[in-house]
């Protein structure tokens, strides 16, 4: 949207070719690798889908078929034993459902939980080995929509007779979906609905604590800056990133809601009150970079010293722990709010 979040709908993967130069000091773009959500679809240039509706599902009688966010139908001809996972979302999910012992191969950013990093990796950042997917005799592939993983490598898939079931969550409620569809698809939907259940209450209690702490400020969200040319990347409208800021108890401001990019003089006249820096491993400004850009000391926001990096893994990642991304973001835009306990 945004993963990571490149987190949190539509993020450019073919429109956005500079496709994340690493950074260490704020210095270029970057979209994180693990943005699976509203950030992956700024990268794909394509506008999100809308959410289906979240149902609790039973457990699974196999053969089934079940529609993917794409609207495609997926058979699935029995209990898949040898899953692949192409999206560090998708892993986390899988673990978390407690499928993870039948994870057989996962993308080069599926970092959590320790368990999946020694997986052997089949997927980099829009790129799928589809040979090596084949010789691990998978029986189902979770892919990421929108050209997180691509078109062309999910199509030889298919064509091999292997089912690929491709998400892409909008939303927070599309993330409660997504979850308990990959529950569905690998027979474990009774654990899928169980991790939703205990999701919704900790976000529903966090963004009910921010809601009541006061106006809300002005949040501008970063999930890119290039140097040299000055191109600013912040939430994009309508996406799922937004909706995090705005459950936190900030007013988002948005860009482009293909491109995410916004022009320097239209974030100067939304003025931001707040900055929050999604920082993670390809991305990492700190507040005095920040406030050294040329032109940005009119801003309220860097007048007043409210510049907050935030580790945006959870936050831009929509998995599991999504939870945690809002009480992170929640601390960040208000750090004197005492949150309910959770995660």
């Amino acid at each position: 949207m945004p993963s990571p979040f490149r987190r949190l709908p539509a993020v450019l993967f073919l429109l956005f070719t500079l496709v994340v130069a690493a950074c260490t000091g704020g210095g270029s773009t970057s979209i994180p690798p693990e943005a699976t959500g509203a950030i992956a679809s700024v990268l794909t240039g394509t506008p999100a889908p809308s959410d289906a509706p979240s149902a609790a599902p039973s457990a699974a009688t196999f053969p089934l078929a079940v529609t993917d966010d794409e609207g495609a139908a997926v058979e699935i001809a029995t209990r898949p034993t040898k899953i692949v996972s192409l999206t560090p979302a998708v892993t986390e999910t899988l673990f978390a459902i407690g499928a993870g012992d039948r994870v057989v191969a996962t993308d080069d950013s599926s970092d959590f939980p320790k368990e999946a990093a020694p997986l052997p990796d089949v997927a980099t950042f829009s790129s799928v080995d589809v040979e090596k997917i084949v010789n691990l005799d998978a029986d189902l592939v979770i892919a990421g929509g929108h050209g997180f993983s691509p078109a062309e490598s999910i199509a030889k898939l298919r064509a091999l007779k292997i089912p690929v079931l491709v998400l892409y969550a909008g939303s927070v409620d599309g993330v409660y979906h997504d979850i308990e569809l990959v529950g569905t698809a690998v027979g474990n939907g009774p654990e899928a609905t169980t991790v939703t259940a205990g999701m919704r209450p900790q976000i529903d209690a966090i963004s009910a604590a921010a809601k009541g702490s006061g106006a809300p400020p002005r949040v501008d969200y970063e999930v890119g800056y290039t140097e040299g040319t000055g191109q600013i990347y912040v939430a994009g409208d309508k996406s799922f990133l937004a909706e995090m800021v705005t459950l936190a108890g900030g007013t988002p401001i948005v860009g482009d809601p293909v491109t995410y990019e916004i022009p320097l003089e239209t974030l100067i006249e939304r003025d931001p009150q707040v900055i929050i820096l999604g920082v993670n491993p390809f991305y990492s400004p700190t507040p005095a970079q920040v406030a050294k850009r040329a032109g940005w000391s009119v801003m309220t926001a860097v007048k007043d010293g409210q510049i907050r990096p935030v580790r945006d893994i959870e936050i831009t990642r929509p998995g599991p722990r999504l939870a945690i991304g809002l009480r992170n973001l929640t601390a960040a835009i208000w750090p004197d709010l005492a949150l309910p306990s959770g995660p």
